[in-house]
């Protein structure tokens, strides 16, 4: 008997893929997580039903979320990461030069540990001398520490369950005070074409406190469409000017992609104006 698992993406749109094996399948405090091997793109994390990283495509989704921030500020010295308990963009933060810190604050420490268990490329970061896990509530944390951090980076679920609040004003807010004066904050926005109103949500309540406010796009399979959006909120530093000349290895991001990936099909666009 052939064994799938389906995301369903939207009431009318399932995600499916051929599974070879169920790795674990519990019901932490906080969600159902469930770690799969999939023939398409390897191991397969999902929480509430919903695909979080894979071991083929991870990299686009990592590199895209951290990337864009840390090549914009000159000194990304400080870094907060809120979710994200996979380790992946974690990876990419402390793998940086100009970062001296990077700092991961997750919800559940089940996802840590499947992570630990099942992800050896994204939990290596947990244990990199510049690295810090605290196991947390992000958004109390990200309230008890003001003027602490140069970049913040919301790597979150869609907005259900412990997830919601990471997408409102208030919460906003808060990173604003807990960035320095040249701050940044990317937040992943979900799909264009099925999140309309997250990615509205998003903009518009990053858009009342920070300056400038961009979005931008990368190409993700797993990902709900395959194209997803990222949204950025600067105290002073344009999201489109790069000004890091260094080199890394990277799969996805290139200095052409960093400028791509801000240049905007129309109807994305429409959504994030109606978002202002």
């Amino acid at each position: 008997m052939e064994l799938w698992v389906t995301e369903y993406q939207t009431p009318a749109l399932g995600f499916s893929c051929k599974a070879t094996e169920t790795l674990r399948a519990e019901q932490t405090d906080f969600q159902h997580l469930a770690v799969v091997h999939t023939e398409q793109f390897g191991t397969m994390l999902l929480l509430d039903g919903m695909v979080q990283t894979t071991e083929k495509d991870e990299f686009v989704y990592h590199e895209m979320i951290t990337m864009i921030a840390l090549n914009v500020h000159p000194a990304p010295e400080n870094v907060l990461i809120i979710g994200g308990g996979d380790g992946g963009a974690l990876r990419e933060v402390v793998r940086h030069p100009g970062v001296v810190s990077g700092t991961l604050v997750e919800i559940d420490q089940e996802v840590v540990q499947a992570s630990r268990d099942f992800f050896p490329d994204h939990s290596c970061s947990f244990d990199h001398p510049k690295s810090k896990l605290i196991i947390a509530d992000g958004i109390q944390f990200i309230k008890d520490h003001k003027n602490a951090f140069d970049i913040v980076i919301v790597d979150s679920t869609e907005p259900v369950g412990p997830a919601q609040a990471l997408f409102s004003p208030a919460f906003y807010e808060s990173v604003f005070q807990a960035l320095k004066d040249d701050g940044i904050l990317v937040v992943q926005s979900e799909s264009p074409f099925f999140n309309e109103d997250v990615i509205k949500m998003a903009y518009g309540g990053i858009n009342k406190y920070f300056p400038i406010t961009r979005l931008y796009l990368a190409a993700i399979p797993t990902y709900p469409s395959g194209l997803w959006s990222f949204t950025v909120g600067s105290k002073r530093y344009d999201p489109e000017k790069p000004v890091f000349t260094g080199k890394l290895d990277f799969k996805y991001y290139t200095p052409e992609i960093h400028q791509a990936a801000f240049k905007l099909p129309a109807f994305v666009k429409k959504i994030i104006s109606e978002g202002e």
